[in-house]
């Protein structure tokens, strides 16, 4: 990779909070998605803001996000990059809100790493995906180009000659003597 080319973009997150219709709107009134990953600015400024509000939904912008591309990851960006529609990925929870009014959802991290959300999908958490745009699809592509290694194919071990195991992953053993139990046997 050139020294012109960066190995992280910083990057702002659109969550929205969605009026629900219908028979689940009983349960619950509203619900966060994530609604876009744009390219962060120094307009934005520091901290999250409302951009629109009206009955049926709000859009808040959370700028400040940086996302890094790391050399040992590199499948799981290839990973992301082979799918038909590569796409970040954004891990976010929600959040007491800080004036006492009703909690907010608030984006934790954002990645380019199929790894990365599928440990956070593991470990229970929200994780949201939304299409990259091909410019960033572009970046990641140079980078897995440079930096992606694949694994070198081990050769399978014939099945004759793999130890055997039950079930539970014990060593077990085959034998040709038939047990029989009959009378007297203990």
């Amino acid at each position: 990779m050139s020294d012109s080319f960066p190995v992280s973009l910083d990057v702002a997150v659109v969550m929205r909070k969605e009026r629900i219709t219908g028979p689940m709107s009983r349960w619950q009134e509203w619900r966060w998605v994530l609604d876009d990953v744009v390219a962060n600015e120094t307009a934005f400024g520091p901290t999250a803001r409302l951009l629109y509000k009206d009955d049926t939904q709000e859009r808040w912008l959370h700028p400040g996000y940086t996302v890094r591309l790391f050399k040992d990851d590199a499948e799981g960006y290839v990973l992301n990059a082979t799918t038909a529609a590569p796409c970040w990925f954004v891990l976010w929870r929600m959040h007491d809100a800080e004036d006492g009014s009703e909690p907010q959802a608030r984006p934790e991290i954002v990645t380019l790493s199929y790894h990365d959300a599928g440990r956070w999908l593991d470990a229970q958490e929200t994780v949201e995906q939304v299409p990259a745009p091909p410019s960033v699809v572009q970046w990641m592509n140079a980078f897995i180009a440079e930096h992606y290694v694949p694994e070198p194919k081990r050769r399978k071990r014939p099945a004759s000659f793999q130890s055997l195991q039950d079930r539970f992953g014990n060593p077990a053993s085959v034998s040709t003597l038939k047990k029989f139990r009959g009378e007297g046997s203990s």
